[in-house]
């Protein structure tokens, strides 16, 4: 009698555990009792974390927000192959402009430069301005956290190489 016992036992723990994992198996898909899995939702901090392009400018580095368009992901990816060093020279007393050595894709409209702003001119110039102008001009990115005379005082007067970077160093 013990082993037809035991025997019971063993059956109606299988049967449990058989009517369990139906039971699992039904509730799987849409409807009552559906389990969802959800990715975590990104915090302030990622939602805010960007990638900065920098500017190395004799011993000064500029940080530069990137605009959200097609030219700066495109100058972006340009920086990811390697840095980008730019012979920039004086024009119009409003900017430093330098051919960038390839074309990117523009978004030209019109806009009034402010100072830090940096432009793409022509598909193929990359300027930084220090003053105001008004063209027709794509955005690729704005200087932060400069003042429009320290700004000047890092271009300084005449020609001056600049070394587009994806790193701060």
């Amino acid at each position: 009698m013990d082993k037809k016992r035991l025997l019971l036992v063993l059956l109606l723990i299988l049967l449990s555990f058989q009517t369990a994992c139906a039971a699992d198996e039904n509730t799987s898909g849409s409807g009552a009792g559906t389990v969802t899995i959800t990715e975590p939702e990104e915090t302030e901090e990622e939602k805010e974390e960007t990638t900065m392009i920098y500017a190395k400018i004799g011993d000064s580095v500029l940080e530069i927000q990137p605009e959200e368009n097609s030219s700066a992901d495109a100058f972006l990816a340009l920086l990811q192959e390697g840095d980008v060093t730019v012979s920039m020279h004086d024009y119009g007393n409003f900017e430093k402009v330098g051919p960038l050595g390839t074309s990117l894709p523009t978004n030209d409209e019109s806009i009034t430069t402010r100072p830090g702003d940096l432009i793409l001119y022509q598909g193929n110039q990359i300027t930084i301005y220090y003053d105001r102008n008004s063209w027709r001009f794509t955005r690729l990115g704005k200087v932060q956290g400069l003042t429009q005379a320290e700004l000047k005082e890092i271009l300084g007067d005449g020609n001056v190489e600049v070394t587009f970077s994806l790193r701060s160093e």
